[in-house]
C-alpha cells in the first residue's frame, strides 16, 4: 500500500539538489531509470551495497544498514517530493510525478545551452567560409564586402544570444 502524498507541485531546483546531494537517493533515482517501471527494494538495497562495499559477496550487515535507511530515510524523502511511488507492502517503487525533473539534473539540464553554442559556432564557421571565400576572387562571392559579412555574422551571433537571454 503506498503512502502517497498529495504533492503536486514541480520542485524547486534547490529541492532537486537536496535529493540528489545523497549517494543513496541518487542511486535510486539512476537505477529506477535503468528499470523504468518498478523496482524491489531488496534489489536497490542489493546494488547500493554492492557499490558501498569492496568485498564480493556484499557484507550482510553493510547489505542490512542501506535497506534500513532506504526504508526510513531515503525513500519517505523521495516519496514526500513526488520523485517514487513507493509501496510499503510490496516493498517496491516506481517513478512518481517529479522523477522526469531529478532525473534531467542527472542525464544533464536541457538548458545548458548546447545547442545556442552549436549555432553560434556554425554562424561563425559560415561567416569565415563567406569571407575567405570572397577573398579567392570567385564570381559570385567576389562582390561580398568581408567587412559587411563580418558585421552580419557578428550581428546574427548578438541577435541569436539576446533571443535565448530574454527566453
Amino acid at each position: 500500500m503506498s503512502v502517497q502524498t498529495s504533492r503536486t507541485d514541480s520542485l524547486a531546483e534547490s529541492e532537486v539538489f537536496h535529493i540528489l546531494g545523497n549517494d543513496r537517493r541518487r542511486a535510486i533515482v539512476q537505477l529506477l531509470a535503468e528499470e523504468s517501471g518498478q523496482i524491489d527494494v531488496s534489489d536497490v538495497a542489493t546494488d547500493i551495497a554492492a557499490t558501498e562495499s569492496d568485498a564480493t559477496p556484499v557484507p550482510n550487515n553493510l547489505y542490512k544498514s542501506v535497506y534500513v535507511s532506504l526504508q526510513q530515510t531515503h525513500l519517505p524523502q523521495l516519496e514526500e517530493d513526488a520523485v517514487i511511488e513507493y509501496d510499503s507492502d510490496a516493498k517496491t517503487i516506481a517513478s512518481g510525478p517529479n522523477f522526469d525533473d531529478v532525473l534531467t539534473y542527472i542525464n544533464g539540464h536541457p538548458d545548458d545551452g548546447s545547442h545556442v553554442l552549436q549555432f553560434h559556432l556554425g554562424l561563425c564557421v559560415l561567416g569565415l567560409a563567406v569571407i575567405a571565400l570572397a577573398g579567392l576572387n570567385l564570381p559570385v562571392l567576389s562582390s561580398i564586402d568581408p567587412e559587411l559579412w563580418s558585421v552580419l555574422v557578428l550581428l546574427a551571433v548578438a541577435a541569436s544570444s539576446l533571443y535565448q537571454l530574454l527566453a
